[in-house]
């Protein structure tokens, strides 16, 4: 295999193309450090990744990219780039998430017409779904994001449709249920909460902590991805959820367990976007991608702490 992965700086790019390297693939790697959060947070999640002579990175968004040449000889193509952030992407922002979720994508898109990768793999949402949908979401339900960032990554997920049905582009699309884990984005909940709670300052909470979410470690949804590479059916979209529903107050009690300290939790009002629950109907994913989450919720806030840890003992 030789991928080109889009956002591969990220959080979830990083682990992915690391993922692709141990198992023998070629990775370029293209990120255009957003100042979504501080540039420092990528530069540390490729400083690994920049030793392997497999692996090269370039700098660019996609829409000023050369795409032919990066595209030349490359066989599978994993898009994770985006613009982050359900809170942030109202008012004026909104204009990032458009340019870098639905302009990038349609470029990316019109340039495999051309490249014919063997597979395009598209990271979407969980936040697709909004209020509406019945629980345990499934696919095949009909889709009413509740924030603008949700509108974005479902527009990107019909350009991928479009471009199947018109131009043969063998795109996957993969809704993610909020993936957690080593090098989370400094913004993410449980990012926040575990900082907040080894350094014993307050943790803000948005709402009653009654909401619930479909928890997804990292690692998992780094299988799913590789899968759906080689075993998704073009055209298709899966649900990659964690495999089970928790609540944001059990996470935070589990999250005292793992820190050994009290927390000081301060509740504040709930944010425009933010949906009330998520769960995920991963059978689809089961049956095509051989898809089964190994790791709990408790095993993985572990390991996002131990990284945490280190990092702030490092800094």
């Amino acid at each position: 295999m030789r991928a080109l992965v889009t956002g591969a700086a990220g959080f979830i790019g990083s682990h992915l193309s690391e993922r692709l390297l141990a198992e023998g693939a070629e990775v370029v790697g293209i990120d255009c450090f957003t100042d979504y959060y501080p540039r420092a947070f990528k530069e540390a999640n490729v400083a690994a990744l920049a030793a392997s002579p497999r692996f090269s990175l370039i700098e660019a968004r996609i829409q000023d990219a050369d795409l032919a040449s990066l595209l030349d000889g490359v066989t599978h193509v994993f898009h994770l780039a985006a613009q982050a952030g359900v809170r942030k992407s109202w008012g004026a922002d909104f204009r990032h998430y458009t340019e870098n979720n639905i302009e990038a994508t349609q470029v990316l898109l019109e340039a495999c017409v051309k490249a014919r990768p063997e597979r395009l793999v598209y990271a979407s949402s969980s936040s697709v779904y909004g209020d509406e949908a019945p629980i345990p979401m499934r696919e095949d339900q009909v889709p009413r994001p509740i924030s603008p960032y949700g509108v974005t990554k479902l527009a990107g997920e019909q350009l991928c449709h479009l471009y199947h049905v018109n131009h043969d582009v063998p795109a996957v699309s993969l809704r993610y249920f909020t993936v957690y884990g080593p090098r989370q984005r400094p913004d993410m909940a449980f990012h926040r909460f575990l900082r907040a709670a080894l350094g014993g300052q307050p943790i803000h909470l948005y709402g009653d902590g009654q909401q619930s979410r479909d928890f997804t470690f990292v690692a998992d949804a780094v299988s799913a991805t590789v899968a759906a590479a080689t075993r998704g059916t073009p055209g298709r979209v899966y649900n990659i959820g964690g495999g089970s529903r928790v609540s944001v107050n059990d996470v935070l009690a589990l999250v005292g367990r793992l820190i050994n300290k009290p927390l000081d939790i301060r509740r504040e009002a709930a944010q425009k976007g933010d949906m009330r629950d998520t769960y995920a109907d991963t059978s689809l994913a089961r049956r095509d991608l051989g898809y089964r989450p190994s790791v709990t919720l408790e095993q993985g806030l572990d390991a996002e702490s131990r990284w945490l840890s280190a990092t702030l003992t490092a800094s």
